[in-house]
């Protein structure tokens, strides 16, 4: 008999159960990158909705960007050989405030339907629902770029639709960090969700080149194609993502609880028990983490209280039982400050290169690329240092601490060329969006799926949305705060976002304190659930 290829020999050393949780990574890995391919392009659009161009010859016209600089010079009318090739209504003196607009209209809709969506979302197969997110947000991204097609010049119709696009798009979220918290345990969390929320910075980087390319010639494709992406994505998501492993009758690296029922995956209620029991060790994430202040963990209890529905036995957690997870409230309250940084940059960072490095679109938006590169490296490296210390919350202070100072040298030295603004971008990127990749991602999961909860899954979308939406207010509030700043000169936006920063790290504290001055192993705890 002939010996078996390495190919095949390789293929085989893997596990029925293995190849399905790498193709799930990869297929939550590339449904997310797609709705942040199609938020990026906003961004990119706007150095060419606001522009100046010089007239060279009758019938031919040079595009250049021209924005107000960094000094905060008072708008100028365009000299006799230019031509006002803005898109109304962004041509006006006001125009970084309508563009703010759009920003804040998506955000402040997403922040808003993240807390309904997680609540909505445990509640109905998550395949359908984030099918439909796609699908309705590919076409939302896609209406946006037809304005272009229809001369279409009213505010309210590009507001409208930044609206209902951050809608839809809450459903994503919660849907991919469930589905992939329930076929992923604890066990190196910290790098498999590192690497896979690197999906943000790769559906950014995408978004950013698919929209450049179109963005000076015909930038209404430059939504229309991340559209039919995202939709497209949609399609692929209904006919392949599978919810949960015992869909499939593969293992599951989560311990499955009593009472725990294929599909719907919810607990049986019990009454209310207290244990002394002193022979389990601790997990040390619960006894430094999840514990509230002033409380042994030895001897400490939790209680919580999760209401019924009428007349069954079953019941999913509720808003205000997962804010009463201890770390659900300190966590939700840094991300809502680190995420204000991290989307500002995502949305006003080509406009900042174009009036710093003179770029015009299409270059400001491939080299704020790099910023997401470095973001890449950031979540990974957060995720592999938490992993080895234990400690997530130590990690995101640190993080924190060190991008103040970053920020601030990158307000500075980037009006020193384009090589300095190069390296700025790599550094920046890393240390910003490390603790927000983390926060999202692997304390989510760890919030949402510790055994406190009985292996209660919907705890996991509710508790994932919780967090998100709380730092989805500050992703509406920074790109807004830059806009009505950025008239009065970039250094007054840096400062807001070191401020930001800065508050950020302050959330973590007691969470910082309680990691650094604990033990690594005690006795046991435990969560226990009463009928109420």
């Amino acid at each position: 008999m002939a010996p078996l290829p390495p190919g095949i020999r390789f293929i085989g050393s893997f596990s029925r159960d293995q190849w399905y949780r790498a193709f799930i990574f990869i297929l939550t890995f590339l449904l997310y990158a797609s709705f942040h391919l199609s938020r990026k392009p906003i961004s990119i659009v706007k150095g060419e909705l606001h522009r100046y161009c010089a007239t060279l010859h009758e019938g031919q016209v040079q595009f250049n960007s021209w924005n107000q600089k960094a000094s905060g010079a008072p708008h100028r009318q365009p000299a006799d050989n230019e031509t006002d090739c803005s898109w109304a209504p962004f041509d006006q003196d006001n125009y970084q405030q309508l563009l703010g607009a759009l920003d804040y209209s998506f955000l402040c809709a997403y922040a808003i339907g993240m807390y309904l969506s997680g609540i909505i979302g445990e509640r109905l197969p998550i395949r359908y629902y984030l099918t439909f997110g796609m699908l309705a947000s590919g076409a939302f991204t896609a209406l946006f770029g037809l304005g272009y097609f229809y001369n279409i010049h009213s505010l309210g119709f590009y507001v409208v639709t930044q609206v209902v696009n951050g809608l839809v798009q809450t459903t994503g979220w919660p849907s991919v960090v469930t589905c992939l918290g329930n076929w992923f345990g604890k066990g190196r969390r910290g790098l498999i969700m590192g690497v896979w929320n690197s999906h943000t910075s790769v559906g950014n980087i995408l978004g950013s080149l698919i929209a450049g390319y179109w963005v000076s010639t015909c930038w209404g494709l430059s939504f229309i194609v991340p559209g039919a992406i995202v939709a497209a994505m949609g399609i692929v998501c209904f006919l392949f993502l599978i919810e949960h492993p015992k869909d499939i009758a593969c293992s599951s690296s989560l311990a499955a609880p009593k009472g725990c029922e294929n599909g719907t995956h919810r607990f049986r209620l019990q009454k209310q028990v207290f244990t002394d029991d002193k022979s389990k060790p601790l997990d040390p994430e619960l006894q430094c983490l999840l514990l509230p202040e002033g409380k042994h963990p030895v001897h400490q209890s939790h209680v919580v209280v999760l209401p019924a529905d009428g007349g069954g036995s079953m019941a999913a957690i509720s808003f205000t039982g997962a804010l009463r997870i201890p770390g659900v409230v300190e966590f939700s309250l840094c991300l809502l400050f680190a995420k204000s940084v991290s989307y500002t940059f995502l949305c006003w960072l080509p406009l900042y290169i174009t009036n710093v490095d003179h770029l015009d679109a299409r270059q400001a938006g491939e080299l704020s690329t790099l910023f997401d590169v470095g973001g890449i490296f950031g979540g990974i490296l957060a995720g592999v240092i938490s992993d080895r210390l234990e400690k997530r919350a130590s990690t995101c202070g640190l993080m924190l601490l060190l991008a103040a100072p970053t920020l601030y040298t990158f307000s500075t030295i980037s009006k020193m060329g384009l090589e300095a603004t190069v390296a700025m971008l790599l550094l920046s990127g890393a240390l910003v969006s490390g603790p927000y990749a983390l926060i999202t991602t692997a304390v989510s999961a760890d919030l949402g799926t510790h055994k406190s909860l009985k292996g209660n899954s919907h705890a996991l979308a509710t508790v994932t949305a919780i967090i998100d939406g709380t730092g989805s207010v500050g992703a509406a509030l920074g790109p807004l705060l830059a806009g009505l700043l950025s008239p009065s000169g970039w250094n007054n936006v840096f400062y807001m976002l070191m401020f930001a920063d800065a508050c950020a790290l302050l959330f973590l504290i007691r969470l910082i304190h309680k990691e650094l001055s604990c033990p690594g192993s005690a006795a046991g705890d435990q969560v226990l659930f009463k009928e109420h």
